[in-house]
């Protein structure tokens, strides 16, 4: 009896769950699908006609990029092919069959490609070293030509909101340069145009829309294991910004969209070498207004640079309170 109240009490809590997951699943597509679509139209990042390279490390953030990009494609007044692409780098216990078959079940055309950078990291970086330098730099190369040789005109990455904000930091802090990384780039040979379509992403809501939509997710076995990463340093100062002062995190964004460079003090973004003021700018209110007034008889500036007020020969009250608005 005991066990037959259970299976009707149990049953319901697990579709009132459900349902809830699956309200909340529709609700962060939504707002995920129109995050992206704003960086597209914002970025012009794809075009009518466009082969978008997708590639797929089997993280969080490739998944859930792919699976936008494809509801997107549905729904889009312009026509673009998607093309996944994973670059097997021959890891230790790397399990080759989970993209396949997740692809495989979306009918989405994908390449496989395998290359051992691997063994070139850790031949090349010392033990406890971060490898994800040379990781990125080798993957970025293989990833490039094969977009080349398939024709694809952009090349997808996976890369949110929070990965910008926290290699602007990283450049800040270990590099002595204000950058981070851009929505669209144009690759230094010209060949290929990179965008970053979740440029506008919470990685706190990729996670919840990830484990909703229950990728397969693989980790990385190679770079992601490191504790000490820079990285993860700035990760974790952000977070506790973020809870401590909650809004921060968006705040910097949009600074990063509103930049200043002639209020900074790079030389080579503004060019304040040569700047002069200019004779023929038109005289401000105050001073066109102060022109039409008797001159002062004298001022006399005391030692610290105000303006003795009371010692000036009193002409009327408007020279009174114009002499007023010069004390410092």
């Amino acid at each position: 009896m005991s066990e037959a109240m259970s299976e009707i009490t149990a049953h319901p809590m697990s579709e009132e769950s459900s349902k809830k997951n699956t309200s909340r699943l529709i609700k962060l597509q939504k707002r995920l699908r129109r995050e992206v679509g704003s960086a597209i139209a914002d970025y012009n990042m794809i075009e009518d006609g466009d082969k978008i390279m997708c590639c797929l490390s089997g993280g969080k953030d490739s998944y859930a990029m792919l699976d936008i990009l494809m509801n997107l494609q549905q729904r889009a007044p312009i026509q673009f092919e998607i093309i996944a692409v994973n670059l097997d780098q021959k890891q230790p216990g790397f399990p080759e069959h989970v993209l396949p078959a997740y692809l495989d079940k979306l009918n989405v055309p994908y390449h496989i490609l395998e290359k051992d950078t691997y063994s070139i990291v850790k031949d090349k970086i010392p033990e406890g070293k971060t490898t994800c330098s040379l990781c990125s730099r080798l993957r970025r190369g293989t990833l490039y030509s094969f977009a080349q040789r398939i024709g694809a005109t952009k090349i997808a990455l996976g890369h949110h909101r929070d990965d910008i904000i926290e290699t602007l930091f990283l450049n800040m802090f270990f590099g002595g340069k204000m950058k981070a990384m851009p929505a669209k780039l144009l690759s230094d040979d010209g060949a290929n145009v990179v965008i970053r379509p979740m440029a506008y992403c919470r990685e706190k809501d990729l996670e919840e829309y990830a484990n909703l939509k229950e990728f397969p997710i693989i980790p990385c076995n190679l770079c992601g294991s490191q504790a000490n990463l820079k990285r993860i340093a700035v990760k974790d100062m952000l977070n506790q910004w973020d809870r401590q002062y909650p809004g921060r995190i968006e705040t910097i964004f949009t600074a990063m969209q509103n930049t200043a460079p002639s209020q900074g003090v790079d030389r080579e973004q503004f060019d304040f070498v040569s700047l002069k003021r200019d004779p023929d700018a038109p005289l401000r209110a105050d001073i066109a207004a102060e022109a039409n007034l008797p001159a002062f008889d004298f001022l006399d500036i005391v030692d610290n640079g105000y303006i003795n007020v009371d010692a000036v020969k009193r002409i009327d009250v408007k020279r009174i309170d114009i002499v007023q608005t010069y004390k410092a």
